[in-house]
């Protein structure tokens, strides 16, 4: 090819030198073209002809394969063959020719290699196995060692070189680097595990109390990640860390709509107490409790009645308790506030008596994850519960504090006077 353009421009009248030149250029771009245009070709039919056969199938791993673009790849073959054919009107350029040959046609496997991984990957992701043994990490590693060779071969290939002279040179100079730059070695790979997990996103609200971290991360890269904290302050954690260290990811959170109220009251014990007629009068005018107190009324007549127990003792029986009725009217205005998300767990619950009384357990979720809007829907509920234990004749326990103590002085010194 390069003869006949140097001989045409030479009849043209051009000298030999830019005629040889001119020729060369020419024959390369029009051997690219030629590569494109059968890689172009090619292409169009592999993709088309894949695709018709895969819709005819009822398997599951060729549609995987076809997305994880093989046979798009598949299709580059074509651009090694197609130069080694042009490559014999370049004899005097054939060593460099064959040198791009020998790349493209690693680059071509390797591709080939990924999505046959990434197939793998996807297809055993879709088996319940993969919860107890997954194998995404085993199939990063043989990425980054396939790519690493061929990384390697491919230099080796255009430098000329043996990939063994390669391979002890790299070992060399690896030792060295790992010494030099681990920390933005270590940065780097964590960096990559991150970005190729999942594990971290612009936007997300993590907690790291470890580097006082507590807001939103606003940088992600590939050796340091930034928060941007609630009080505006912003905090940089190097990525290794949220590898190798326990960060908290509150995006499920969010993506659920919801978030979780945790809280107790404390009861003061010496407050329960078994409900007379006077406390279930008042009980049945309380709107909320009215279902409860109707049916649990019947519930305890028909169990008293049945083993006829001697209801002039107050312990025989079964018997309503203030305490516990304050749990079903909790539980009732959860149902009734429009903050609380009904589709998701919400109950009332009492934990064991502590030291500072008898815990009562909202464990609900608000139906907002915006900070600001929890904390007042939580604010809310609390403000109404602690404001109504005393008509259940409940009282809320809390440690005496100075000014407790001054009255009950007070109070001593006037009785003994």
């Amino acid at each position: 090819m390069t003869p006949f353009f140097e001989k045409l421009f030479t009849d043209t009248g051009m000298s030999e030198g830019r005629a040889e030149v001119v020729g060369f250029v020419l024959s390369i771009v029009v051997a690219v073209l030629i590569c494109v245009l059968a890689l172009v070709v090619t292409r169009f039919t592999v993709v088309k002809v894949a695709r018709k056969t895969i819709q005819k199938t009822r398997y599951v791993w060729d549609n995987i394969l076809f997305e994880k673009r093989f046979f798009h790849r598949v299709s580059h073959i074509v651009v090694p063959i197609t130069a080694s054919f042009l490559s014999e009107s370049f004899t005097e350029h054939l060593n460099l020719i064959q040198r791009f040959i020998t790349i493209y046609s690693i680059t071509v496997l390797l591709w080939l290699i990924d999505s046959v991984l990434n197939t793998i990957d996807v297809i055993y992701r879709k088996k319940e196995i993969s919860k107890v043994k997954p194998i995404k990490g085993f199939l990063q590693v043989i990425k980054v060692i396939v790519f690493i060779f061929g990384g390697i071969v491919a230099i080796a290939a255009l430098i000329g070189q043996s990939p063994l002279v390669m391979l002890g040179g790299i070992g060399a100079m690896t030792a060295v680097t790992s010494l030099v730059f681990k920390d933005s070695i270590l940065g780097f790979v964590a960096g990559i595990q991150l970005t190729t997990n999942d594990m971290i996103r612009i936007g997300d609200w993590i907690e790291m109390p470890k580097y006082s971290a507590d807001g939103d991360v606003i940088e992600l890269s590939l050796t340091t990640v930034k928060v941007q904290n609630f009080d505006k302050t912003i905090t940089t954690i190097p990525a290794y860390a949220l590898v190798s260290d326990a960060f908290i990811n509150w995006r499920g959170m969010v993506s659920t709509g919801g978030r979780r109220i945790k809280r107790a009251i404390y009861i003061d014990a010496g407050t329960i107490k078994l409900c007379d007629d006077k406390l279930i009068e008042r009980f049945e005018k309380i709107a909320l409790l009215k279902n409860y107190m109707h049916q649990k009324s019947e519930e305890l007549d028909e169990y008293n009645n049945t083993n006829s127990v001697d209801m002039s003792e107050p312990v025989n029986g079964r018997r309503l308790t203030n305490i516990g009725t304050f749990r079903a009217y909790i539980t009732e205005y959860l149902k009734h506030h429009k903050g609380i998300h009904k589709d998701m767990i919400m109950m009332v619950r009492q934990l064991a008596p502590t030291d500072n009384g008898v815990p009562l357990e909202v464990y609900a979720f608000t139906n907002t994850t915006v900070w600001r809007e929890y904390e007042g829907i939580q604010s809310d509920i609390f403000d109404h519960l602690l404001a109504v234990a005393p008509r259940f004749e409940l009282s809320v326990f809390q440690h005496p504090s100075s000014q407790d103590i001054r009255d009950s002085v007070e109070k001593l010194r006037n009785g003994k006077h």
